[in-house]
């Protein structure tokens, strides 16, 4: 089938937001009827089952695929609901960062608290690695503790280390990396997703999480497909049902509170490809595992990966200002992919979405905006594309006229909103 590319620029400036909305959906127009067509099928996101699509009971879930990011499925992606401790991903994205930087070690130890203790620990009843009250455990320890065991006390040792307070880990440090990763509607307030009114996440941003976990630190990944771990003497197994029961399982967690349902994030590889799905609110923990398999198992047997715009082709073009052109070529280094039903033949639409106009020079390379692909209302990726091309600055008199041009812009903007 066939993908249509259109162009849509935001303004830098409110004054000009409408009108330049508007000359973006001419572009759009304009270059959809210029035949920029490439052959592509489509993914389907809550298609009927009928129609290839899938039929799940999850009230919340979504798949998609590792690499592209691919939306394979949907169903009430972006509905906040309690992550319960699926939470822990971000306390564990939080930590691993730290690590990365180099402001926290593996081999750092830290102590459990009395409040780690009774609020996480043996006391408490809930998942917890039990560990010993005035105990000081390495970070390498607490963190399988939290991933393996899923122990609250891991995690609330982990956020006082790291912060001195639960809290203010939960409200600063998991919320500022949050919104670094792009989860702008997550929101925490504790590290382990005991019930809290704060604890709220998305399976959508749930699954962009695990995405950037799984990319971003391989060898931290590892932890999360231990099958056990054994602490003060006590061996537990690992809490993902996917791991023993699913070919190519090597992840995430498992979540529940009373609040939330049964929910999970999991993830497993077969034939090169990587799946991520995620899925929440449902009554029974059998009913978690069979759904998630259910849905591992549609999205490996009717999907697979095609290029979408090779690496270096162009995908559209941005306007410039003050420049020698009028205009710069976008293109990715890397193949832009994108997950398709085997057989399927509905059309896409790629969209180019970035701000502008680009102020010249502009350097080849330098990043310019995303290309997003939509079915429908439904968005099935998107990626980043980059200048191909430099464009140096234009002589006074081409500075002059885009000045002018943009002010006229300016101008209809302000008078379309006394109307």
């Amino acid at each position: 089938m066939a993908v249509k590319i259109k162009s849509s620029r935001k303004c830098r400036s409110a004054s000009g937001r409408l009108w330049r909305g508007l000359i973006a959906s001419v572009v759009g127009i304009a270059v959809g009827w210029g035949g920029l067509v490439y052959a592509a099928n489509n993914s389907v996101q809550g298609a009927k089952k009928d129609e290839g699509g899938f039929d799940g009971d999850a009230p919340t879930a979504i798949l998609i695929e590792a690499a592209s990011g691919s939306v394979l499925f949907e169903k009430n992606a972006d509905e906040l609901r309690a992550p319960s401790s699926m939470m822990k991903l971000m306390t564990a994205e939080v930590v691993f960062h730290a690590i990365k930087q180099g402001d926290v070690k593996l081999t750092d130890e830290y102590r459990i608290s009395e409040n780690a203790w009774r609020r996480g620990g043996a006391p408490a009843g809930g998942s917890t690695m039990f560990a010993i009250l005035n105990s000081k455990v390495s970070v390498d320890d607490l963190l399988h503790g939290a991933l393996i065991q899923s122990g609250n006390d891991a995690c609330i040792a982990l956020a006082e280390g790291m912060a001195g307070n639960e809290r203010i880990f939960a409200a600063d440090m998991m919320t500022k990396r949050a919104r670094e990763l792009g989860l702008t509607q997550s929101t925490f307030g504790n590290s382990n997703g005991l019930p809290d009114p704060a604890n709220k996440m998305t399976v959508r941003e749930l699954a962009k999480l695990a995405r950037y976990v799984i990319q971003t630190y391989p060898d931290m990944y590892k932890l999360f497909g231990e099958r056990e771990f054994t602490w003060n003497k006590i061996r537990q197994q690992n809490r993902n049902p996917l791991l023993t029961s699913f070919e190519g399982a090597d992840g995430l967690k498992t979540g529940y509170t009373k609040e939330g349902g049964y929910g999970m994030v999991g993830s497993a590889v077969q034939n090169g490809m990587r799946l991520i799905v995620v899925i929440n609110g449902l009554e029974d923990p059998d009913d978690r595992a069979s759904e998630a398999k259910k849905m591992l198992e549609w999205g490996f047997r009717n999907f697979e990966a095609r290029i979408l715009f090779a690496a270096e082709q162009p995908v559209g073009y941005a306007k410039v200002f003050g420049g020698e052109s009028r205009s710069v070529k976008l293109a990715s280094p890397e193949p832009i992919k994108v997950m398709v039903q085997k057989n399927g033949n509905d059309k896409l639409i790629a969209r180019i979405v970035y701000s502008g106009p680009v102020r010249a020079p502009v350097q080849s390379g330098q990043p310019v905006g995303v290309v997003k692909v939509w079915r429908g209302a439904k968005m099935a990726m998107e990626a980043p594309v980059f200048a191909a091309e430099s464009v140096d600055k234009g002589s006074t008199m081409r500075r002059a006229i885009d000045g002018a041009s943009e002010l006229v812009i300016g101008m209809f903007r302000l008078g379309a909103e006394k109307l």
